[in-house]
C-alpha cells in the first residue's frame, strides 16, 4: 500500500498519514510511531562527508475498519498504544553516490539540528532493482565467507579435481598434502562420501587405524548411513586388523545401505572363505548374483571354489563366464591361468597370460606372475625379461624388483641382488616382503647380524600381519641354524600366534624338537596342527601354555 503525504507535511514533525479506504470516516483511529531515520552514507570518493545524526519522524497512520466496536479494537488499551511507541530500526542498504544522480525532485527531511537534502531518483523501483543485482541480499557475505572462504560457492567439479590431485599425491607418497586436501573437501562437501573413503584409505596405508576409523565413522554420520562405500571400506579395515565380528557387521550395514553394492557382497564372502565358512560364502555370492546380476568377481571367486573342490570343468565354465562379462578383467585371466598351471597345461597358461597383459598392459601382477612362471619353468632369461618389462611399465612397484633380485641372486651374483633390494626398499619402505627377502639372502650369504637387522626392520613396520608371521618363521629358522634354540622356539610361537594355519611353521617347530630328541613333544605339535586344521580355530593361550 503506498504512502501519501498529508497536508501537515510542512510541520516540524514531518508527519505522514497512512490512508486506507473506509466507508465511515469517523472510525479512523490514528497511531503514532517514532521511527529513527538513519541517513545514507556517502561513498569514499566523495569530497565532503556528512555527520550522521539520528532523526525522528513521526508517522501517523490511519487505520480503519468497518466496525469500530470489534473485539480487536476493544483489546487495545491505553498501555498497548503506549507500548507500540517504540523505536523501530529501519535497515537500509548502503548505496553509492552515483545511484542518487539524475534529475528528480528533492525531498526535504528536517533533522534535529540541521537539514539535509537527498536527491531521489525518478523511479524508486528501478533504483532498487539495480541495487538488488549488485548486493547479495538473500545470502549475507559473512555466511558465504564462513562456509567457503570466499564469496563464491565452489562448484562440484572442484571436488573431482581435488580428489584426483589427492590420488596423485598419495601415489607419490605425499600423504600429508593429500590428507590436507581431502580434509578441505570434507569441510566443503560434507555429504559426499568419496572424500571420506579416500582419506580413510590413505590413513590405513600409514597404519593410522584409529584415525581411519574416526574418518569412516564421521562419514557414515554425515551421509546418514546411506553410503555403502564407506561401510565397505570400514569393514575391509577391520578385517585387516583381525576384527572379524566387527567386519561382518559393517559388511552387513553396507548391503543394507545398498543391496546392489557388489563389493560388499564379494568382500563379505571372501571374509567367510578365510574363516572356513564355505557354505556361508556361497550363500553371499549367490545373493550378489541375485541382486547385482553377472559380475566377474563373483564368477571368479565361485570358480576358485570349484577348483579347490577339484571340479575343474565347472571352474573353467565359471572363468569363461567371468571373462565374458568383462574381457578386460585381468584378475580373471590370471586366476584361470593359475588353474591351468596346477593342471600342468603350460601352453594354455601362456595363452591366458598373453590375454591378461592384452587386457591390461600395465598390470604389474600379470607381468610378475608370468615372469615367475617362466623362471620356474627354467626359462630364466625370458622370466627376467618379463620382470624388466613390468618394472619399466611400473617403475614404482617394489615387488617386481624383489623377484628380479631373487633371480639375480640365484643365477647371477649377490651384489646385483643387493642393489635391486636397496632400490625396492627405497621405492616403498613399508613393504615388508622386500626386507624379509633381503634378510633371507644375507643369511644365506652368512651375514647373520645384517639378516637380523633386516628382519627387525620388517617387524617394526607391522608385527601382526601375515608377512610378520613369515618373517618370524624365517628368523626362527635362522636362530635354529646358529644354535639359539630357545630364541627359535619363541619366534615359532610368535609366528603361530599370528597365523595358526601355517603348515610350514608347525612342521619346522616339530622338526626342531625331533632333532633335539623330544619326539613326544614333536608328536604333540603335529597333533595340535591337525587339530587347528580340523576345527579351524585360532590358537589360544591354553594351547601354548601346554607347549611351554
Amino acid at each position: 500500500m503506498p504512502f501519501f503525504p498529508s497536508s501537515s507535511s510542512s510541520s516540524s514533525n514531518s508527519n505522514f498519514t497512512l490512508f486506507s479506504p473506509t466507508q465511515n470516516p469517523n472510525t479512523l483511529s490514528k497511531f503514532s510511531f517514532k521511527i529513527p531515520i538513519i541517513p545514507l552514507h556517502s561513498s569514499s570518493n566523495l569530497n565532503t562527508t556528512t555527520t550522521t545524526t539520528t532523526t525522528t519522524t513521526t508517522l501517523t497512520s490511519s487505520c480503519s475498519s468497518k466496525d469500530s466496536n470489534t473485539p480487536v479494537l476493544e483489546q487495545l488499551s491505553q498501555n498497548d498504544v503506549v507500548s507500540v511507541e517504540k523505536e523501530l530500526v529501519v535497515r537500509r542498504p548502503v548505496m553509492t553516490a552515483d545511484q542518487f544522480s539524475g534529475e528528480g525532485e528533492s525531498v526535504k527531511v528536517k533533522e534535529e539540528g540541521n537539514e539535509k537534502k537527498v536527491s531521489k531518483g525518478p523511479d524508486i523501483d528501478v533504483g532498487l532493482t539495480k541495487l538488488a543485482k549488485k548486493m547479495p541480499i538473500f545470502e549475507p557475505e559473512q555466511r558465504v565467507v564462513e562456509r567457503f572462504g570466499s564469496t563464491e560457492n565452489p562448484l562440484t567439479v572442484n571436488l573431482d579435481l581435488a580428489l584426483y590431485r589427492a590420488k596423485v599425491l598419495s601415489r607419490n607418497f605425499r600423504y600429508q598434502e593429500a590428507e590436507e586436501m581431502l580434509q578441505k573437501c570434507i569441510n566443503y562437501w560434507p555429504e559426499d562420501g568419496r572424500a571420506y573413503v579416500a582419506l580413510g584409505k590413505i590413513l590405513g596405508k600409514q597404519s593410522k587405524v584409529a584415525e581411519a576409523r574416526a574418518v569412516y565413522e564421521k562419514g557414515c554420520q554425515a551421509t546418514q548411513g546411506e553410503n555403502p562405500y564407506i561401510w565397505q571400506c570400514w569393514a575391509v579395515l577391520e578385517n585387516k586388523m583381525g576384527n572379524t565380528r566387527r567386519a561382518r557387521e559393517l559388511f552387513d550395514a553396507a548391503t543394507v545401505a545398498n543391496k546392489r553394492h557388489i563389493a560388499a557382497w564379494h568382500g563379505w564372502a571372501v571374509l567367510e572363505l578365510k574363516q572356513g565358512n564355505i557354505k556361508k560364502a556361497r550363500q553371499l555370492l549367490a545373493k550378489g548374483l541375485k541382486f547385482c546380476g553377472g559380475n566377474e568377481y563373483i564368477y571368479q571367486t565361485l570358480a576358485m571354489l570349484e577348483a579347490k573342490a577339484n571340479r575343474y570343468e565347472q571352474a573353467r565354465y565359471l572363468f569363461r563366464q567371468a571373462t565374458k562379462y568383462n574381457p578386460k578383467s585381468c584378475a580373471s585371466w590370471l586366476a584361470w591361468a593359475q588353474l591351468e598351471i596346477q593342471q600342468e597345461n603350460n601352453h594354455a597358461a601362456r595363452q591366458l597370460f598373453e590375454k591378461a597383459v592384452q587386457a591390461s598392459p600395465k598390470n604389474r601382477f600379470a607381468w610378475h606372475v608370468w615372469g615367475v612362471f617362466e623362471a620356474n619353468m627354467g626359462n630364466i632369461s625370458k622370466g627376467k625379461k618379463l620382470l624388466k618389462i613390468g618394472h619399466a611399465l611400473n617403475p614404482r612397484d617394489p615387488v617386481l624388483l624383489q623377484s628380479l633380485a631373487l633371480l639375480e641372486y640365484k643365477y647371477s651374483s649377490a651384489n646385483i641382488a643387493r642393489v635391486l633390494f636397496r632400490r625396492a626398499s627405497e621405492l616403498d619402505p613399508r613393504h615388508q616382503p622386500v626386507w624379509i627377502a633381503w634378510g633371507w639372502m644375507e643369511w644365506k650369504e652368512g651375514n647373520i647380524e645384517k639378516a637380523r637387522e633386516l628382519y627387525q626392520r620388517a617387524l617394526s613396520i607391522n608385527s601382526t600381519s601375515e608377512s610378520a608371521a613369515r618373517c618370524l618363521q624365517a628368523w626362527g629358522v635362522l636362530e635354529q641354524k646358529v644354535g639359539n634354540l630357545s630364541a627359535a622356539r619363541r619366534l615359532f610361537r610368535s609366528s603361530l600366534n599370528i597365523n595358526s594355519q601355517s603348515y610350514i611353521t608347525w612342521m619346522t617347530w616339530a622338526s626342531l624338537e625331533e632333532k633335539q630328541g623330544n619326539s613326544v613333544r614333536a608328536e604333540e605339535i603335529r597333533n595340535l596342527y591337525f587339530q587347528q586344521v580340523s576345527n579351524y580355530i585360532s590358537p589360544c593361550d591354553k594351547i601354548f601354555n601346554f607347549l611351554l
